[in-house]
């Protein structure tokens, strides 16, 4: 996932948002308060119900992912940030602006310099070259032509295409052409970035790389991303916070570690039951306080409040940094050993018990952890001591996903209908 360092202030707030699709959306809107189903509004009225009393908060700098089968809503709602659809009830505030009270001149500004969309079909224009595709948002802009040549020019060497400007897209892959769609829409240098299934439609192997350059240029451009997807392993993998939608309600949002550990319903848990937690867990979700902290200057102190523990290891912390892992038997040894004065000698050699990140990924580590008899200690990006990682911990993990799994009745969640396409003014 995005390695995100500006979640901290919202940037966008959703308000009580509603949506009904058909002639008489009020009509519908009594049904819905009533607490009538999406399949009963549909029967009673005719009326599909799009989403269903959202409220949630998009983090500045991040990347949101919001998930569900066909006919969750997730398309639906992506489309009301920059009002291509209209909500029935509710309010969508982007900073302190409702968009919902823009008139016409103020919304096309706001599409044109605040918002920029990658679409899932890439939707470029077939007779314009790749530099001009690039290049049309600031036109649009009324941006200088040298001017905007030369941004995409920029974007197209950032996005890895640099060479391709006078190409036309039905020379491209797939993948290239999504390349330039994300060129596009980071061109007009719009704070926000809408991804609707922007790689569903790749094969597996680009849609992965496309995966990976979309985390690397979020480190460096920290933009805030509101991507839409079907597929669970991309929402892990990409998403500092995940929405789960069904039927148009949200049913649940959180971290990916959350939504992977806590599923708040049968629903979400079907959705996570197949995901190998090993390459979507971090180290940090899963990892127990140090059992033992020694912080004694001297071979016979540690020595004292190691016999106070219930273990035979400690984690030596001395003049508040991590030093690495000591045993009563080195202790013992060490004090033994006339030639022995420093306790840093009694340290375990790093090839021992070797350190590992709070952010490092579980499958990762396995090997390490497994070769090790002691519970490696785990640290943050500035080398301070948080917890420890043992087999037992990786077992914990594996075997709750081994459960989840032979809960399965064997049938996927059945499809809901598609959504029904919006009007666009």
């Amino acid at each position: 996932m995005a390695d995100n360092e500006n979640t901290s202030e919202p940037l966008i707030r959703i308000e009580n948002l509603y949506k009904v699709f058909g002639s008489n959306p009020a009509n519908a809107m009594k049904l819905v308060r009533a607490g009538k189903s999406k399949s009963e509004v549909l029967a009673e009225c005719g009326h599909t119900v799009g989403l269903k009393d959202i409220n949630l908060s998009i983090n500045r700098g991040e990347i949101f992912v919001i998930m569900g089968l066909s006919g969750s809503g997730k398309s639906t709602m992506i489309r009301h940030f920059n009002r291509l659809i209209e909500p029935t009830e509710g309010r969508i505030f982007v900073e302190d602006v409702d968009v919902m009270q823009l008139d016409k001149a103020a919304l096309q500004d706001f599409r044109r310099h605040k918002m920029s969309m990658v679409f899932q079909h890439f939707g470029l224009m077939p007779h314009r070259t790749v530099v001009d595709n690039v290049a049309y948002g600031l036109q649009i802009q009324g941006v200088d032509k040298s001017e905007r040549q030369k941004k995409a020019l920029e974007w197209l060497n950032t996005v890895g295409l640099e060479g391709y400007e006078n190409q036309y897209p039905n020379q491209l892959s797939g993948g290239q052409q999504q390349r330039v769609g994300l060129a596009r829409a980071l061109c007009t240098d719009a704070e926000i970035l809408l991804m609707d299934e922007a790689f569903s439609a790749l094969d597996p192997l680009i849609r992965s790389g496309m995966q990976d350059q979309l985390i690397d240029l979020q480190q460096k451009l920290h933009k805030t991303i509101i991507f839409i997807t079907h597929d669970l392993d991309e929402a892990l993998r990409i998403g500092d916070r995940i929405a789960i939608l069904r039927d148009g309600l949200l049913v649940q949002q959180g971290t990916p570690d959350e939504i992977l550990l806590n599923p708040a319903d049968d629903y979400v848990e079907d959705f996570v039951k197949d995901v190998n937690r090993a390459r979507a867990l971090t180290v940090e979700t899963v990892m127990h306080p140090p059992a033992c902290r020694i912080t004694a200057d001297t071979i016979e102190e540690a020595l004292k409040q190691m016999r106070r523990s219930k273990e035979d290891y400690g984690y030596l912390i001395q003049d508040d940094q991590y030093q690495g892992v000591i045993t009563q038997e080195s202790l013992e040894e060490a004090n033994r050993d006339d030639s022995v004065s420093e306790l840093s000698e009694a340290v375990l050699d790093e090839a021992d018990a070797p350190a590992i990140q709070t952010e490092a990924l579980i499958e990762a580590v396995i090997p390490e952890t497994l070769n090790s008899d002691i519970p490696l200690p785990v640290v943050d990006a500035d080398g301070q001591l948080q917890g420890e990682l043992s087999r037992e911990n990786l077992a914990e993990v594996l075997a709750e996903h081994h459960a989840a799994g032979q809960k399965d009745d064997g049938e996927e969640p059945k499809p809901e209908p598609e959504e029904q396409p919006a009007k666009v003014s």
